[in-house]
């Protein structure tokens, strides 16, 4: 049986739901010099979710319950981290593959490490096409990092979005430079592009200080704690994206789920604008 997972909103202050256009700072009217872009029929549902390879905190490693929960959000590209590939913890499952056969997404991994006897990374799932990916190697910190990219093709309008899962570990200054890095790769981007996963950093810290200089972060709201799942007492879990024109949030909101994993999913739907 599927469990019931409630869906948390953000709100403003006086009760009015933080919708897109206002997404990146307070609630609020857009301002009236924003500019004025037609509206498509490209809408992307994002899910980010370090799944914690499937194990809950009940100790029991459940690739069925973490792809329901995918499917009870219905979303259009997610990125998940702490995934293992047919590694002897999680009986050699390869779970990229498994998740995508059980939610009917495309699949791909991004190998950080061999590990017990398989491999520890990260994955992308996506109902849009994908027309290439990269593993983009992050410099080592306490354990090897990558960010996957892919880009997808809109199958309603050919609109191309860059979308990438990042999990940067561990220290402040191994966070910052893998950022660094990262910013390095994507710094010639054209198109659309979407980062979203585990960032191992807070607001304020050096490493979403530097994010913010190029990127609008989805603003959560007042619910905004991302772990723990079960006693939220961290925002870690974000949703970026660039050019700010190109995009507008029309909702957000993170998934109470204590079980699953140690992370709570971060969901926003998005417009894609012209």
């Amino acid at each position: 049986m599927r469990a019931d997972f409630r869906r948390t909103a953000s709100w403003c202050t006086g009760g009015t739901l933080a919708l897109a256009a206002v997404v990146v700072a307070a609630c609020g009217p857009r301002s009236p010099s924003a500019p004025q872009h037609v509206r498509t029929a490209d809408t992307l549902r994002v899910l980010a979710y370090n799944i914690h390879h499937a194990e809950g905190m009940d100790e029991v490693v459940d690739v069925e319950r973490v792809a329901a929960l995918i499917e009870s959000l219905d979303p259009d590209l997610v990125a998940l981290q702490e995934i293992d590939s047919v590694t002897a913890r999680t009986g050699a499952v390869d779970q990229a593959a498994e998740l995508g056969r059980l939610t009917g997404l495309a699949h791909i991994f991004g190998s950080f490490m061999p590990y017990d006897g398989g491999s520890y990374g990260m994955a992308v799932l996506s109902r849009w096409p994908i027309e290439g990916s990269r593993n983009l190697r992050l410099p080592d910190g306490d354990e090897p990092r990558t960010a996957l990219s892919a880009t997808v093709v809109s199958p309603r309008t050919g609109q191309r979005v860059r979308f990438v899962g990042i999990h940067f570990y561990r220290s402040e200054d191994e966070r910052l430079a893998q950022a660094v890095r990262l910013e390095a790769y994507l710094e010639s981007d054209t198109i659309p592009t979407i980062l979203a996963g585990d960032f191992n950093s807070t607001p304020g810290s050096n490493v979403m200080d530097l994010l913010q200089k190029s990127w609008a972060v989805v603003d959560k709201g007042d619910d905004r704690l991302t772990y723990s799942s079960f006693d939220p007492v961290r925002e870690i879990d974000f949703v970026l994206f660039r050019p700010q024109d190109r995009f507008a949030v029309l909702n957000q909101w993170l998934v109470d789920e204590p079980v699953a994993s140690d992370h709570r999913p971060v969901f926003v739907e998005f417009e894609i604008l012209r």
